[in-house]
């Protein structure tokens, strides 16, 4: 859900401000809202010490990371406890930027100080480390919009909250739930959500629920962009559909071994990359990068749905 949570966020935030103000503030509004929803992975920085020492190629490689990655993703950055705290350490931040006001930077600091140490008290130093990154990329991202944009403080924090509310809630059918209530240990939800009780139909489920949320913000921002989508997607994208054949090719993909299915079927989508040659002249086009985006992003779409097909089909 790396990118679904991004365009989740910001097909909510830009799709909300653009109908209560004009088009051009949803666009920056989701955008901001976007960053902020992708800043509670940064808790997947620890798992690059999963690549140190991995064996097996290319394979151990991804599951010494995603190993390592268990020890604290979905906990420390995933709490709906700690989400408004770091949005308002956002907004002072950016206040105090703008402003030159030493009061809010001093607020912005002591937010940050107070949630480390918590962390560090509950999780041990590696928790108050993760704590620290993730503070320090939410900061990051107010330092963007107050170098990019005219948002005030109240507006970052609104829309930080959104993205950083709304970042755990997408995670909930794959991998164990988040700690939404960190960090307190009482769990909110005990397990994740099942879509079938079939491991690989929930799999393929999971992975029509992130298409959904990348669609979402893709639609949004076409809409906002005011550009007709059915123009930006090519033919080829059909293409997608021959993807069904890997049902006899690759094993039927779970949970814990999905990575040939997911790497299989995301390359798909460089089909929206590749040139086009237009007959009888013989022109060679290169398609813009909405266009590319949107038409491998049909490809993908139509890759998993076939796929799915003829795993039931089997």
């Amino acid at each position: 859900m790396f990118v679904g949570h991004a365009l989740l966020a910001f097909a909510l935030v830009g799709g909300a401000a653009a109908l209560l103000t004009d088009r051009g503030v949803g666009l920056r509004l989701g955008l901001v809202a976007a960053a902020f929803a992708a800043v509670p992975d940064v808790d997947m920085v620890y798992a690059l010490v999963g690549l140190v020492g991995a064996e097996g190629g290319a394979m151990g490689t991804v599951r010494s990371f995603w190993a390592a990655s268990t020890a604290v993703h979905r906990t420390i950055t995933h709490s709906l406890l700690v989400a408004p705290v770091a949005a308002a350490l956002a907004a002072a931040w950016l206040h105090g930027r703008r402003e030159r006001a030493r009061p809010w930077l001093g607020a912005a600091a002591l937010l940050g100080a107070g949630l480390t140490a918590v962390a560090a008290v509950v999780s041990g130093t590696l928790g108050g480390a993760v704590m620290a990154v993730f503070l320090v990329a939410a900061a990051l991202v107010a330092e963007g919009v107050r170098r990019y944009s005219t948002f005030g403080a109240r507006a970052t924090f609104a829309v930080a909250l959104v993205g950083l509310f709304s970042h755990p809630f997408g995670d909930l059918a794959t991998g164990e739930p988040p700690a939404f209530l960190y960090p307190l240990s009482a769990p909110l939800v005990t397990e994740r959500v099942a879509l079938s009780a079939d491991p690989t139909l929930h799999l393929l489920g999971a992975f029509g629920v992130e298409l959904a949320a990348i669609w979402a913000g893709l639609l949004v921002a076409m809409w906002l962009l005011e550009r007709p989508i059915r123009e930006a997607i090519d033919f080829r994208a059909v293409a997608g559909a021959g993807y069904a054949l890997a049902a006899l090719a690759i094993p039927a993909p779970t949970l814990d071994f999905s990575y040939p299915f997911v790497f299989s079927v995301l390359a798909v989508g460089m089909i929206g990359a590749a040139p086009r040659v237009r007959i009888p002249d013989v022109t060679v086009e290169r398609p813009d990068a909405v266009g590319a985006a949107l038409t491998g992003l049909a490809a993908v779409t139509l890759a998993g749905a076939a796929y799915a097909v003829a795993y039931v089909a089997l």
